[in-house]
């Protein structure tokens, strides 16, 4: 079967893989479009991921901050705080695993797109209610878009970089990661200046919206590329990975939640353990805060290492090392040595930015990208829930903090193992 005529014009539609994969559904396919340039997008493109980036996680961490002014205003139980703390998790696995199954259907343009309207729509409706189930629901909108965004990135680096993959991840990380401090530590100012909560969760929907404008004409070279595509091309059908039947699968998918679940505990717990080993709510404050701002600059390197090294097991055994040095530090002198421990924090969890880069160093084309990364991500995601939830439930029946952070240490050990099986070079479409 001949290609499609305007296959490198399509700078979102995902490239057919040229070798057979697992679970290949028969038939040709056509050839791979070649990664953008400036000239047909790349940089158009590389702007929409960062911007997609950069909303990512102000939603949720907007909403952390003023979590008592909402408490308040909806009137919601201690449960139903609950449920909005673990709905992120929750989401990203539910929404992220339907993510392939649109873009074989869509170009990822189109998906971004409505993905960031749905981001648009959930920040906007759930200020307007007074219901918490209102609230809920619409707060489940918001992250149904973030979910799909979280999936769509890697694939879009592999699609668009090949060659530029780690720094490129690197870029989008921080990206991430700067969007998730600022609207952090700006929401409470906002919500003050503006005179409402509601203000101060609402303005970050104006950021959402122009995540979109860079995937609009996008969307629009995707769809004339389709349509000027040959009909017997449209019917091709696209090979089928399935990353759950895989032992790399599991192992990423393992990976990613246990790192995710021991974040997730630290981002909501750290301050808590501080306050009670002395330090002013303040200061402990600050202390959490330095994880994230020590986090930024290596949230953009490790990626790029990650790509020039042969094996991950030097990366994956430091980091990890790192992370058990805090660990036992914050449960034996957490006061004395907390700044030490910030630091090992800091270098510890940037087996987030490893882990993503992994995904697209982990498959040979878009299409097994896009499946590693729906399927590390949603069953990760759902590992990743238990965290703070067991953490809290630990430090509430001892009163210490050394029972939830040695739970904390056994879930670094599994995190550890699934680290090994990942670390080698291999691909998901290789695995039977």
């Amino acid at each position: 079967m001949t290609p499609p005529p305007t296959a490198c014009a399509d700078p979102t539609t995902v490239a057919a893989p040229p070798a057979p994969s697992v679970d290949v559904t028969p038939g040709p396919a056509p050839a791979p479009a070649p990664p953008a340039s400036p000239a047909t997008g790349g940089l158009l493109v590389l702007a929409g991921m960062l911007l997609v980036a950069l909303n990512l996680r102000a939603a949720i961490t907007g909403l952390g901050a003023l979590l008592d002014e909402v408490r308040t205003g909806l009137a919601l139980s201690g449960t139903m705080a609950g449920v909005v703390t673990t709905l992120p998790a929750i989401a990203f696995a539910v929404f992220g695993a339907v993510t392939p199954r649109l873009v074989r259907r869509h170009s990822s343009a189109r998906v971004l797109i409505v993905a960031m309207l749905a981001l648009v729509a959930g920040q906007v409706l759930r200020v307007l209610t007074d219901s918490s189930a209102v609230f809920l629901v619409t707060s489940a909108v918001a992250l149904a878009g973030i979910a799909v965004a979280n999936v769509l990135l890697p694939m879009l680096v592999k699609q668009h970089f090949p060659g530029r993959l780690g720094l490129v991840t690197g870029a989008y990380s921080m990206a991430l990661t700067v969007g998730a401090t600022v609207a952090a530590a700006a929401t409470v100012p906002v919500a003050h200046a503006l005179g409402s909560w509601r203000a101060g969760l609402a303005v970050w929907a104006g950021l959402a919206a122009v995540a979109v404008l860079p995937w609009v004409p996008l969307a629009l070279r995707a769809r004339a590329s389709r349509r000027a595509a040959s009909p017997t091309a449209a019917r091709v059908d696209r090979p089928r990975i399935r990353p759950g039947r895989t032992r790399l699968g599991w192992a990423m998918a393992t990976y990613f939640g246990t790192q995710s679940l021991g974040a997730y505990a630290i981002m909501g717990w750290l301050a808590q353990l501080f306050r009670d080993a002395g330090y002013r709510p303040e200061t402990a404050g600050l202390l959490l805060a330095g994880v994230t701002a020590l986090g930024t600059p290596i949230a953009l390197v490790m990626p790029a290492l990650a790509a020039r090294v042969r094996t991950l097991r030097p990366l994956i055994l430091s980091l990890s090392t790192a992370m058990t040095l805090a660990y036992l530090g914050l449960a034996v002198v957490p006061a004395a040595g907390a700044l030490l421990w910030v630091v090992l924090l800091a270098i510890g969890q940037s087996a987030f930015p490893l882990i993503l880069a992994t995904i697209g160093l982990r498959a040979r084309t878009a299409e097994g990208t896009v499946s590693l990364s729906a399927f590390t991500q949603s069953v990760g995601y759902l590992i990743a829930a238990l965290g703070p939830l067991l953490v809290g439930i630990l430090y509430e029946a001892t009163g210490g903090w050394r029972l939830p952070l040695g739970f904390l240490l056994a879930a670094l050990a599994v995190q550890t193992t699934a680290g090994m099986v990942i670390a080698r070079p291999r691909h998901i479409e290789d695995e039977r």
